[in-house]
């Protein structure tokens, strides 16, 4: 009998169908992967046969399907609010499975937010949405790639509505996720966070913004008598210069579209959203639903190669043992 730890089990969801969920995930078969892989989903959207997966039978060196039907049929393109059940449903599964033991980690096609809503469903995304199905009291969303690792204060909110929601409370605890699943789940002994202000100059002492001075000045104050290696509130226009960065192994944006754009300039199509704060490993592309490109062949599936490879080797460094 082999000494060697088994292999993790990776479950992916494969997003919307009328995306290029399936179709990127149709390219996880090109690799060789030192994990199990299951994607979820029609098994018809795949375009090849791929075996059924059972937890009970010993692991393939080929990605396996864990069948979950569609609603309706789905075309390229074409979004049908039919399948925003379904949608969701992959999610549930690949959760339930996590929670459960079945799986290691869980890696997620993109699935597209309006047609789950036009279903008349109340979803912002899955960092709110898997938070949710697993109890966590604070998500933290952090993208890596470029050599970048920047989180989000807050995420999937209107602009008009970010400060309001930036309280102190909620700032602490985003950074005591960030800094605990750093050490957690990145394996850094004391992580070093550079922390954004919310407004242009970080305020300009005063006269551009109060948030950085009854906000987020006092909290890294607090933080910092309390041990965690803090610096800021800085300018955003300044945080990501990179002379700057080889100092800090995160930086924490306050709003979705201050932290994005800057990773997606230095990683767009192979950088990996990680859900910090959850009981399970949970990886992501970075991208949309491409439903201009879906089923033309044309899809780039770097971005959920990387979100695969780090979820494998978050489940390695965090995970459970499995008999």
């Amino acid at each position: 009998m082999s000494a060697r730890a088994p292999l993790p089990t990776i479950a992916i969801t494969s997003g919307e169908p009328a995306g290029i969920g399936p179709e990127i995930c149709r390219a996880l078969n090109r690799h060789r992967w030192p994990a199990r892989l299951v994607v979820i989903g029609d098994t018809r959207l795949f375009g090849v046969p791929l075996p059924a997966f059972d937890s009970d039978a010993p692991a393939r060196r080929r990605i396996e399907a864990l069948h979950r039907p569609l609603a309706r049929a789905a075309r390229p393109g074409r979004l049908d609010t039919r399948n925003a059940a379904y949608v969701l449903g992959l999610i549930d599964a690949a959760v339930e499975g996590c929670t459960s033991g079945v799986f290691d980690a869980m890696v997620t096609a993109p699935v597209h937010k309006g047609i789950i809503n036009d279903a008349g469903i109340d979803f912002t995304g899955h960092t709110e949405y898997l938070a949710d199905r697993t109890g966590a009291a604070q998500p933290v969303m952090l993208l890596v790639g470029g050599g970048l690792r920047v989180a989000l204060a807050t995420t999937h909110l209107p602009l008009s509505e970010v400060s309001g929601a930036l309280t102190q409370p909620r700032l602490a605890a985003v950074l005591r996720v960030l800094e605990s699943d750093l050490r957690r789940r990145f394996r850094l002994r004391a992580p070093r966070i550079l922390v954004c202000g919310l407004n242009p100059h970080a305020g300009e002492s005063g006269h551009l913004g109060h948030e950085e001075r009854q906000i987020i000045s006092p909290v890294l104050r607090r933080l910092r008598r309390a041990g965690m290696k803090l610096s800021g509130p800085v300018p955003a226009d300044t945080a990501f210069v990179p002379a700057g960065l080889r100092e800090f192994d995160a930086v924490l944006a306050m709003y979705h579209d201050q932290g994005l754009p800057v990773i997606k300039r230095a990683s767009f199509g192979h950088a990996v959203n990680v859900t910090l704060g959850l009981p399970i490993v949970r990886t992501s592309v970075d991208h949309g639903t491409a439903l201009d490109i879906a089923g033309r062949g044309r899809a780039d599936p770097g971005s959920l190669l990387e979100a695969v490879s780090l979820a494998i080797e978050l489940a390695a460094r965090g995970g459970r043992s499995r008999t």
